[in-house]
């Protein structure tokens, strides 16, 4: 890979593509937050007056509308009625059993569909379509209990059509008859009901009208590297790339295509074999680049782009100038391969050290998200300040937070002598104040005495705790950070010479 890399170094330009760049400039309303920021509602823009969509729209810019009502799929006309998308034509009645159905199968509708190993799961119609390959529809399911990155395409042959009704309560009261939920699938239930409890912390009316607005994932697969990747969400990708069954991105400067062949041939014409920006990571294998939006505004574009295919309640902007974006890459001899990143403010007023976190799917589990997490707090204690991650975090989230304070903490508790107030541990560990306390009281480390927080950690306690919280992943080598923080005075200082 060469030594570290040129600040000047640029990504591809936009003109060496056969095709048109896949990203237009967005020239609608803005927000002051950037790609990344805000745990809002993602996949809606600020919507525009219908003159403004007008004038968008000429100048070939994409235009995103408004979401339609969380209301509106129950005033849906049913197959074969004036209004309705399926022609009377495709209207027909099957015989299952002792009952009749009707196809296609009405949007709404409750069924158990077959998912992984041949294993039957209460689900619901969210959408459907006329096949391509065959006379027949298919139907974008959601598997009741389950995350929506679960969410799937699928056709007849996996659904038991027995089952189909038009309530949950109704299916539910037909799948206890027979036997009812296996523990694990009870399990799994409990585990993602536990994440919709979390998501109370979003405002409720934005978060249907986003679950109305990204209730389909619009591109299926991807490319990127030597992987292929099933995507989990839907990403607000410009209007030509939408219900694509693969997208194929350049590994290096995530340009996206449509077609393979496009992609290969601009890999051939690529200049570069790592993210652009600087490298302020090396330790083996493993590096970082830190880019700043507002130099490789496109570069980052699309990174925010792939990561919200794998993201669900993050807002997305097209202005990602206020923004630094740390990519994680895993080395060899053609180069840097994405693996992750995290994206911080360059100011923030609220002390966030970082806005949006992700590892892609075919490196989870191998501890490059705590590597992302702990970097992150490396770079705060070289700034000399304490660091939090925006709010509000999703549950796994929390828990990968959670584990890595736990263990920063209590390695300091562990070896103190003495007594430590909580500012002296948070000055230690970069961590804020809010979160030393949050972490004390789970762990039921702390009491509060006389008007004041006491720290009561015996020995035994933090050994015991320190093994529940698992181990630290990859780790950071400190000394092999080369980094300078961003200094907006500076900036503006270089920008006028």
């Amino acid at each position: 890979m060469g030594g570290p890399i040129d600040k000047g170094r640029k990504a591809i330009k936009k003109e060496q593509h056969d095709s048109p760049p896949p990203l237009a400039e967005f020239e609608g309303p803005r927000s002051h937050l950037g790609a990344g920021a805000g745990k809002g509602v993602l996949g809606t823009h600020v919507p525009l007056l219908k003159e403004q969509q007008q004038t968008e729209a000429e100048r070939g810019h994409p235009v995103k509308l408004e979401a339609p009502a969380a209301h509106a799929a129950t005033k849906r006309p049913k197959a074969g009625q004036p209004g309705s998308s399926v022609p009377p034509e495709d209207v027909h009645t099957v015989q299952e059993g002792d009952r009749e159905v009707k196809l296609p199968l009405e949007v709404g509708a409750f069924m158990e569909c077959e998912w992984k190993q041949g294993q039957y799961h209460r689900a619901k119609i969210i959408e459907r379509r006329k096949r391509s390959d065959a006379p027949d529809y298919e139907y974008y399911v959601h598997y009741i209990g389950f995350n929506r990155r679960m969410d799937e395409w699928t056709t007849l042959e996996h659904i038991d059509l027995t089952t189909v009704t038009t309530s949950e309560a109704e299916l539910a009261a037909a799948v206890t008859e027979s036997g009812g939920r296996t523990r694990n699938q009870k399990r799994k239930a409990d585990e993602v009901h536990e994440e919709e409890e979390h998501h109370a912390e979003f405002d409720q009316n934005a978060l249907r009208e986003h679950e109305e607005f990204t209730k389909v994932k619009n591109v299926e697969r991807i490319e990127l590297g030597r992987y292929e990747m099933e995507t989990w969400y839907f990403s607000p990708l410009p209007q030509e790339y939408n219900m694509c069954k693969m997208l194929y991105f350049c590994e290096y400067d995530l340009m996206f295509f449509k077609e393979r062949q496009q992609m290969l041939q601009h890999l051939k014409r690529s200049r570069i074999q790592h993210p652009p920006g600087d490298e302020i990571y090396r330790n083996g294998n493993v590096s970082m680049f830190e880019i700043d939006g507002k130099k490789e505004k496109l570069f980052c574009q699309n990174l925010c782009y792939l990561a919200k295919l794998f993201l669900d309640h993050k807002t997305l902007f097209y202005d990602v100038d206020l923004f630094l974006f740390y990519v994680l890459c895993e080395c060899d001899e053609r180069g840097g391969h994405v693996v992750g990143y995290f994206s911080k403010e360059k100011s923030s007023e609220d002390g966030y050290n970082l806005a949006c976190i992700l590892t892609l799917p075919p490196y989870q589990r191998k501890g490059y998200g705590k590597f992302l997490i702990s970097i992150s707090y490396e770079l705060s204690k070289i700034e000399n300040k304490v660091g939090t991650p925006e709010r509000p975090l999703s549950d796994l989230g929390l828990v990968s937070y959670r584990g890595y304070w736990t263990r920063e903490l209590l390695k300091v508790l562990k070896d103190y002598q003495g007594t430590i107030s909580l500012k002296e541990l948070s000055e230690m560990t970069a961590i804020k104040v809010e979160d030393v306390v949050s972490t004390l009281q789970h762990l039921n480390l702390i009491q509060y005495q006389k008007g004041q927080h006491v720290i009561c950690a015996a020995p035994k306690l933090i050994e015991r705790n320190l093994k529940e919280a698992g181990s630290a992943g990859l780790t950071v080598d400190p000394s092999k950070i080369v980094w300078t923080p961003y200094h907006a005075e500076r900036e503006y200082q270089n920008y006028r010479g």
